[in-house]
Order: structure tokens, then sequence, then C-alpha cells
């Protein structure tokens, strides 16, 4: 059991690597944004303060801050995903590594080094900005003002759950939507830091918490973004798994046809005919798989349906 869960450890160390440098990119691009966001607000605050005619903001992210981070955010992991996908996966996240593990996607090794090239990749863009940028570091993840613990915890574990199951379900799970993930996987990013940004930081991400830390220092709360995202992974995981259980995919058949024939029918026929077809009978007569009758009857149906409309 041991050599065949090493078997493929060349091409693990090759994707850890690569997923090292897509964790980096994608951390340099967005915390470089936040802490753009960070270094506008210091200077114009300052420049306030010396009578430069220029409107002092909230020393506090104002709104403009929040969604230049939340956009800074959602962006970066949008084209570092969209550009290591086909690579690697691109995960760049330890939660997503592990729901990933628990559903059989990635084995155990793969996991442990693409969670490795993860922290590491969050301290290395890290390092980079603090040699990069002017001033302090300044994007470490902290729970808000009278955001307790359990709260900061709860926060991420949902935002983080919600990041998840975007992947496992878009992703993970391989429809004609797959190649277009990684828009919805930033966009994730983005609506969870509109959300979360202000109360945890939203990091949904604890190589995202991780790497500031080792450069800047660690908070007493550092551990909510170790287990708030864990949790996120394990609900997301129940999720999902559940969504399988239950044959999803037949609740709503033939969403990613591309048949015309399955569309809803003209609105009037239905109404002048009395009969109300559902997506199923739809399918059947325009003979899909395992749906029984052929598209034949299907058409000599739309023929008649034409005929209707054309007397009504």
């Amino acid at each position: 059991m041991s050599r065949s869960m090493f078997a493929g450890l060349k091409d693990d160390l090759k994707a850890a690597s690569l997923e090292f440098f897509g964790t980096t990119l994608f951390l340099l691009l967005g915390l470089g944004g936040i802490q753009a966001a960070a270094y506008s607000n210091a200077e114009t605050v300052a420049a306030a303060a010396q009578g430069g005619g220029v409107q002092a903001v909230n020393p506090v992210a104002s709104i403009q801050q929040l969604l230049y981070i939340a956009v800074s955010m959602g962006l970066s992991l949008l084209v570092s995903v969209w550009a290591f996908y086909r690579v690697t996966g691109g995960v760049f996240n330890p939660a997503v590594a592990t729901s990933l593990l628990l559903v059989g996607a990635i084995g155990p090794v793969r996991w442990a080094l693409y969670c490795i090239a993860q922290l590491a990749g969050g301290i290395a863009a890290s390092a980079l900005l603090l040699a990069l940028l002017p001033g302090p570091l300044v994007v470490s993840t902290t729970p808000g003002r009278h955001v307790s613990d359990a709260q900061a915890v709860w926060i991420e574990a949902f935002l983080t759950a919600a990041l998840c199951l975007t992947v496992l379900m878009l992703a993970a799970e391989k429809h004609k939507a797959t190649p277009m993930a990684p828009v919805s996987i930033g966009l994730t990013l983005f609506a969870g830091h509109l959300f979360g940004v202000i109360y945890t930081g939203a990091a949904m991400n604890t190589a995202r918490a991780f790497g500031p830390a080792v450069i800047s220092g660690f908070d007493k709360t550092h551990w909510v973004y170790w287990v708030g995202p864990f949790i996120g992974s394990l609900m997301a995981t129940a999720i999902y798994s559940y969504l399988k259980y239950i044959n999803y995919h037949e609740l709503n058949p033939n969403q990613d046809a591309e048949n015309t024939v399955l569309s809803p029918p003209c609105p009037i026929t239905r109404l002048t005919s009395g009969t109300v077809p559902t997506l199923r009978s739809l399918a059947a007569e325009a003979g899909q798989p395992g749906s029984g009758s052929g598209s034949d009857v299907f058409s000599s149906e739309n023929e008649k349906n034409r005929m209707a409309v054309s007397q009504v």
C-alpha cells in the first residue's frame, strides 16, 4: 500500500513546486492590493493632517477600500487559478486541498506536499511584498473589534465552505462549465471578502493568514485561521458528498444540454394545449440517453405546436 501511495511521488513533487509558484503569484497580487489600500489610506491621512487640502478617510478602512481589497483578492485568485488550473488544479489553499483529499480528487502525498507548498508560498509572497514596497507590512488577518473568537471561527468556516464547495462543484466535478471554474472561484472569494473582510479579514485560506504572520508576527488569535478554514472544508465536503449520494444531476436533468429541443415549449402552445411538459418529459421526447422515445415523436409534436400557434 505504501508503495502505491508513493508511486506518483515524482509527479507530486513537480506539481507541488508549481503549486508553490502559483500560490506565491496569487498572494503577491492579492496581498499587494491590500497593502496598496492600506498605504493609500495612511498617505491620505498624513496629507490631510499636514493641511494638504485633501479629505482624510477613516483610519478604519472605508467602503471604497474594502471594495478595493475584495476586488484585488478576487481578481488575483481568478487570474492565478486560470493560469495554473490545468497544471496543478490551481488549489493555492490548504482548506481546498483538504476537501479535494476527502473526496478522492488528490492523494494523501500530494495533499501534504500541496499544503507545505501553499504555506511556503504565503511566506514567500509576504517576504517579497516587504522587500518591494515601502513601509511596514500591514496585511495580517485579525478579528475585528467586537468580534469574538468563536464568531471569527464560524465566519471563516462558512466563507471557506462556500469557496471549497464552489471548487468541488465547478472544478472537481467535471461538466461543460468546468473550464470556466476559475471565474466562479474568483467571484466566490470576492463575495466572501465583501462579507467577511471587516470582521475577520476574510482569510478563507490558512496560507494567506500564515505567510504575513511569519513576516510580521503572530497574533494570539492566529489559531482562528487554522480552525475556521478546516471546519469549512469539512462542511463543504459533507454537502458535496450528500449531493453525490442523492444523484443531484438527476434532479435537474440536461441542464448542460445544448439541444434546443430541451428548452421550454412555446407558452402560447402550452396554454392552448392544456399540458405542462416537464424537463424529464422533454428529455424523453428528445431521445436523450435513458429517456425512452426518439426525437421523431418530438419533431411531429413540434409541428403540431407550430400549427396551433399559427391558428391563435
